[in-house]
């Protein structure tokens, strides 16, 4: 699912949902909470009251944009599950915080100046990049608003932005702070290790029954029966949801025709294109070419290195400049173009190879459209079945009769561990999203109703618990031969860690690793010069860790990087960072600027709440979240 939201925040009705539900700073999430707050309201900032229809419209508004880069509905429950609902409240109340002390400073802005800023804003341009009323309509619509609310909310964020933008610019990043995040980054150790043998050093006596008893005492749990849960399960898939759907060739062709040009394979070219400051310059580089001076060569000349005038093989529609584009795809292949304004600079092109496209026919392409529209009528159909099933669990129907009535797959599993396995030892639900639903399974109680899983696919699963089996011991004689193999496994560690722990010993004292390695039945190697963040190669990270904390000369050992064995490492030299680049100094004071800016703007926020006041009536709030109070 977060792969899902992170490739849905792209989209441009994203961001105008997120340009729209104003400066959602995380740091606004630790609001001062006490009791009382009046009956009409949910929350209490000052002499500020936050409503209950303010609420459950900016809680609706965040379900919306979370839905749409999920791309699949989020319910009130899943949203409660991540704690959006108090996210939301917080929210709204340092939000309040922040409108009482605009108002105490008597902060105003006109019309016509929340319109100009409207009218700047990249997230209400259209498709030519300019000022799109059509989209500021959409938007408004989305967030079921009139012109004078939207206003109203306009005018909030951009005072908003004001009393906080002036916070977040008097942040400054001090040198001596990014040379100190540098040194910390950048610091290098450089050690010597050594993997002790375990075959040289591990000598395991046969252990007696005293030894074997006393291991299966203190290891009981690990010798124990798995518990196991009676469920019934049942499935709504997309699969499950497209049986209930079809789609006639008439549906078919005219999706088709809509989208025809998502079927085709479009013309691809390779293009060269040399960038010049005006078009006098690049009059003379055209000149210069048609005279016998190659493209590559008219590039160097203007400061460009070939890989740098290679825009690869693209489409039409890859290329942003419709100047540029247009002139692209109209020239003959190796020939060079005149002269081409775009909007940013003046340009010479050259097409090196042309990948012809193809057009698509209905007949050959059928099967995909057939199953595109199956598959977007089978999420709206999950919907209205998951409606069906609500509406069955609701009127007391157990899972089994809504999966008959409705035609949905149900599933009895008698006995099933927690790993998804059946006793013999096949997986009980051999599905997308089967490690879920058990999971779901071993946290519910009998009789007690869960909330239904989400599926990968989009669908849901419903679990009932009919019956918990727990884990029962298992005697001694039943598992001896268990416990014996955990004696050996325990005996053959604490071997390794105590001959280890001697190596360092020694090492500390001003024996050689070769020496040490002598013994340890291992060979000395070094590795490379090792960062906090290096992931190394042949010694496990854990020593890295602990290597930063040694002096040089400081020995100690860790686990081998398989797990099977420890090596012992030293620190041969510690190497201190260097001063940083110029775009390190950028990058980690932008990193360091935001979190200066995080960490004021939250100070600023708590400290309003205390001035001001703040309070909850979490009654109320946990009625309209639909909270379980009891």
């Amino acid at each position: 699912m977060l792969e899902a939201l992170r490739r849905g925040s792209q989209g441009i009705v994203v961001k105008i949902l997120l340009a729209i539900l104003i400066l959602s700073f995380a740091v606004w999430g630790v609001a001062d909470v006490f009791t009382g707050a009046s009956r009409n309201s949910i929350a209490q900032i000052g002499n500020v009251e936050i409503s209950p229809d303010e609420y459950q419209r900016a809680m609706q508004n965040e379900l919306n944009a979370l839905s749409y880069r999920a791309g699949r509905r989020i319910t009130a429950e899943q949203a409660r599950a991540f704690g959006l609902d108090q996210q939301v409240l917080n929210r709204l109340i340092g939000w309040a915080a922040v409108d009482t002390h605009s108002h105490e400073l008597e902060l105003a802005l006109s019309d016509t100046a929340i319109v100009d800023g409207l009218k700047r804003d990249p997230a209400f341009h259209g498709a030519d990049g300019k000022y799109s009323r059509s989209t500021v309509d959409a938007v408004m619509s989305q967030l079921n608003l009139s012109e004078a609310g939207f206003l109203k909310l306009r005018r909030q964020e951009q005072l908003r932005r004001q009393v906080t933008g002036a916070l977040a610019d008097a942040v400054v990043v001090p040198d001596v702070m990014i040379d100190a995040v540098n040194a910390y980054r950048e610091e290098a150790r450089v050690l010597t290790y050594t993997r002790i043998d375990p075959d040289k050093v591990v000598k395991i006596e046969p252990p007696d029954e005293a030894k074997l008893k006393e291991t299966y005492d203190s290891n009981k749990h690990d010798f124990a029966t798995q518990p196991t849960r009676k469920l019934a399960v049942l499935m709504l898939s997309v699969e499950d949801a497209k049986k209930s759907t079809t789609v006639t060739d008439e549906e078919a062709k005219a999706a088709y025709e809509q989208e025809k040009s998502n079927y085709d394979t479009p013309e691809k070219r390779r293009i060269q294109q040399i960038s010049f400051p005006d078009k006098a310059a690049a009059e003379a580089a055209k000149k210069a070419i048609d005279a016998g001076e190659s493209f590559v060569d008219a590039a160097k000349a203007a400061g460009a290195k070939e890989s740098d005038i290679d825009l690869g093989l693209v489409t039409k529609d890859q290329l942003f400049d419709p100047n540029i584009r247009d002139a692209a795809f109209a020239l003959e292949k190796d020939k060079v173009s005149v002269p081409v304004e775009g909007r940013f600079a003046t340009v010479l092109l050259r097409v090196t190879a042309i990948e012809p496209g193809t057009s698509s026919t209905f007949d050959a392409v059928k099967q995909k459209v057939v199953d595109k529209i199956a598959n977007e009528k089978a999420h709206v159909e999950i919907n209205k079945l998951h409606d069906e099933v609500d509406d069955g669990r609701a009127g007391g129907l157990p899972l089994k009769d809504i999966a008959e009535k409705i035609k949905l797959t149900f599933l009895d599993i008698p006995s099933v561990d927690r790993k998804g396995l059946l006793p013999d030892g096949k997986p009980a639900i051999d599905r997308p999203g089967g490690p879920a639903v058990i999971a779901a399974g071993f946290q519910g109680q009998v009789g007690v109703e869960q909330d239904p899983v989400e599926l990968p696919d989009g669908g849901f699963a419903w679990i009932d618990v009919l019956g918990i089996t727990p884990a029962v011991d298992r005697p001694y004689d039943d598992v001896k031969d268990d416990v014996k193999a955990l004696y050996e496994k325990n005996e053959r560690a604490r071997q390794i860690r105590e001959f280890a722990d001697k190596l360092v010993e020694r090492l500390k004292k001003g024996e050689t690793m070769d020496a040490i390695a002598a013994d340890a039945g291992g060979k000395v190697e070094t590795t490379p010069p090792l960062t906090r963040a290096t992931t190394p190669q042949g010694i496990a990270r854990t020593a890295v860790a602990q290597a930063f904390a040694l002096p040089k000369g400081g020995a100690r050992s860790a686990d081998s990087d398989d797990g099977l064995t420890r090596q012992v490492f030293q620190v041969k030299d510690v190497v201190p960072a260097p001063a940083p680049t110029k775009e390190q100094k950028e990058r980690i004071a932008t990193e360091l600027r935001g979190n200066l800016e995080n960490d004021a703007i939250s100070a600023y926020v708590g400290s309003l709440q205390r001035r001001f006041g703040s309070s909850i009536n979490h009654a109320a709030f946990d009625r309209l979240r639909g909270a379980n109070t009891q």
